[in-house]
This record gives C-alpha cells, structure tokens and sequence, in this order.
C-alpha cells in the first residue's frame, strides 16, 4: 500500500505504528446501515451540490439534527458523506447520473465491497455491470475523480507524474492531529492524560509538539481541550510557525490571522514573552480568536482589526518577524476540504493570486530591516507559492529570499508552501 518516497517518510514519523494500530480494528464486518442513516447521507449530498453549501457545515448541521446518532451513526454519516463527495465524479459516471444520490451511493457501496443495504432504492443498480464499467475505465481524470480544468491545471504546474501522485494523495482522508500546547502542559503529561481517556495517539519523531489521532472522534468537547492542553492543528500547519523562527520577546506580526491557530502556536514556541499582534479584516475571526487565546492561556497575543491602509501603515518598520499565511486555492488541504474541488474555478484562482501578490507588497513593509517575514499558503501550486515570492524580490531588492520549502500531502498530511525571506535595507 505504502511506496517509495513516502513510506520512508512513515517510517520516520512512527506513522507505520498508526496504520497497524487502525488495521488491528478493521476485522469486524460493517453492520448494514439503518435507513435514516442512509437518508442522512442523501440528503447532506443533495445540499452540498444542489444548494452549493460547504461539506463541513453541511455535515455539522446534520449530525447536531440528529443528537439519538450514537458514535458508530456520526462516523458512518461524515465519512460517507466526506468520501462520497471525494469521489463524486466518478459515482456519478458509474450511475449515469450527476444528482441521482441514492444511486451514487449504492454504486459507492458496491465498489467498497461494502454489504448492500436491503432497500428499494438500491433494487435497479446491477452489481456486475458496474464493477466491469470501473474496471475498463482508463481515464485518469474520472477514475481520481477531478474537474477536467482542475486535471489540467496539476499537470500543467506540477507535471503529470507529480500531479497524478499529488492526487491520489489528495484523495485520501486527512488526518487529525493535536499540537501540544506547551504554555499549559508537556507532551508526556498530555500523553498519560489522553491514555487515561483511552484515546489513541501517536507522537510524530519530527514533529516536536504533533499527536496524530489514530481512532477520528470529535475532541471540541473533551476536557483536555476545554482546557486548552491541546490545539487540533495540521503537522503541515505547525511547521509554519516554526519556520518562521520567533524568539522570545520579539514583536511578531501574524498578518492573515484568520482564527488565529498559527497565533497560537508562536505564542507557544515565544513561551508567552513579547509581543503577537493578529490582523484581519474580519472582527467575528478575531472575537473567536480571543476566546482561543484565554483556553490557551496566550497571553501575548494582541488581535488587531485591518481597517485599511493606515492600520499597516502604523506598523511599518516596526516588526522582527512577519507572517503571511495569504488567502489561496486551499490546493494543498483537498484532503481536508475535499468538496472543493467542484467549488474551485480558475477565475477565482487568478483573482487569489493577484490578491497574494498586493498582500505581499503591502504588508511586507512592517517587516524592520534585519528582520524576517514568511510567506506561506494551503497550496501546492507553483503559481501561486515560488512565482508569487519571484515577482515579489524582482520588484523589491531589499528582501531576499533565505529559503523555502513545499510540502507535499503525499507526505502523508496537508499540502503548504513557505518562504523565509529577510529585509537587508
């Protein structure tokens, strides 16, 4: 199952111990599913594409409609509905349908040799004749299930052998995984703490303060988290803060904050000393990330709203490490917002890129000479991560560029790009 590049990257994180942990749960055979679960399946698809909602949300309301759904009926509902919508070009190709969902998910149930339901919806689909219509498909495209414009795109940055691994990758269920939080608690404290609620971790050997959750069960209302011992935050995401390198006592400026998970982390990593200041243009995601901060016990977090031009320019010259994790495709995180896919079009692409591209320009300048800014994104395109930074330092010859780095979900999490890039005058 495992190749390659990214079995070896396994077996440096103790990812292998993951999947034998979760294989050594798979022996039982799935019950068949009641109908209001099936029901609740159908009807979460029929929003997600006819009234164009977003998957997450859509799933959200659905299970809190539904509060008698016991802990199998949850997992059941969100990852069907999740899985369905990964692979909703192909389904729909192999029920000659594009909104038949009851049919999609009885072509779904057949193709993961799941046990068939006994209900009359399923009484037309003929097993066979879809299995052989699966087996002689060749076209990449439907068989990974993406957009045609989307399949062109990949291969047209990444090259097609790249692309095609980047996604399959992209397919694949997400992962949950916890960030520490070291202002509140150790990793080995949170690890007997979490053993004691019999909830499964794995530490990840390169990620210092990353648990990878083996068993998925929703943690918001777990005491560990009310308490703020933990954060649920990508391995990917987690390396941004720590490429950007704050020390304590520094003024750090996270100017794309949105909820404030990045804020949170370099507060962590700058062990509550000096000075965060989150900027956004939304109040509502600052407001969510006051409240986070008081969990996490991030003290030196100061939210800021981004009112205009003279909000940055206040701040010019004035910052020893700036973060610009910019708003973008969401390429890399697929995995995590799979309904993207159908949602995503290249007009709203190059409208991202030239927003990245002035939140550069303009925001750079807070940066003091002799201090460091990232530039970071959720995606995998060059177009919008190596060129973007390109475009930046032809027009800007005081910044340079120290380093930068991609990483790819085939690497077994989601997809970032980041660049560390030094004012010098």
């Amino acid at each position: 199952m495992w190749t390659g590049k990214y079995k070896q990257k396994i077996k440096q994180t103790g990812y292998a111990k993951i999947l034998t942990l979760r294989m050594s749960k798979k022996n039982k055979k799935p019950a068949k599913p009641h109908r209001i679960l099936l029901q609740a399946v159908v009807d979460a698809l029929s929003t997600i594409f006819n009234d164009q909602k977003y998957a997450d949300k859509v799933i959200e309301k659905t299970l809190k409609e539904n509060p008698k759904f016991g802990g199998r009926d949850r997992r059941f509902v969100a990852e069907t509905t999740y899985d369905m919508v990964r692979q909703y070009r192909l389904l729909s190709y192999l029920a000659d349908s594009e909104t038949s969902y009851w049919e999609m998910l009885g072509v779904y149930f057949i193709l993961k040799y799941m046990p068939m339901p006994d209900e009359r919806d399923f009484k037309n689909l003929d097993e066979k004749k879809i299995l052989d219509k699966y087996k002689a498909l060749k076209d990449e495209k439907i068989l990974q299930a993406y957009p045609d414009w989307l399949w062109t795109l990949g291969e047209t940055e990444l090259g097609k052998e790249e692309w095609e691994e980047q996604a399959k990758a992209l397919n694949k269920q997400a992962e949950v995984v916890l960030r520490v939080n070291t202002l509140k608690t150790k990793k080995e404290i949170l690890l007997k703490h979490l053993a004691e609620q019999e909830i499964e971790v794995v530490p990840l050997e390169d990620h210092k303060d990353a648990l990878v959750l083996v068993n998925r069960q929703n943690l918001f209302q777990n005491q560990l988290f009310k308490l703020g011992l933990f954060e649920l935050q990508d391995a990917g995401s987690q390396q941004i803060s720590e490429f950007l390198a704050p020390e304590a006592g520094m003024r750090v400026i996270d100017a794309c904050a949105g909820g404030g998970g990045k804020s949170l982390h370099i507060s962590a990593l700058m062990q509550n000393k000096g000075q965060i200041i989150s900027m956004d243009i939304t109040q509502w995601k600052l407001d969510e990330l006051k409240k986070r901060a008081r969990r996490a016990g991030a003290g030196n977090i100061e939210p800021r709203l981004i009112e205009g031009s003279k909000t940055i320019k206040r701040l010019e010259n004035t910052a020893d490490r700036v973060l610009l994790d910019v708003p973008c495709s969401g390429m890399g995180v697929i995995k995590r917002n799979p309904d993207a896919k159908w949602k995503l079009n290249l007009e709203f692409i190059e409208r991202t890129k030239s927003l990245q591209q002035k939140i550069l320009n303009d925001y750079s300048g807070m940066t003091k000479i002799g201090g460091q800014l990232v530039y970071s994104t959720c995606s995998i395109l060059p177009s919008e991560n190596r060129n973007r930074v390109d475009a930046f330092l032809a027009d800007n010859k005081n910044f340079e560029l120290i380093k930068d780095r991609t990483i790819l979900p085939s690497e077994g999490f989601d997809g970032f790009y980041m660049a560390q890039i030094k004012r010098v005058k």
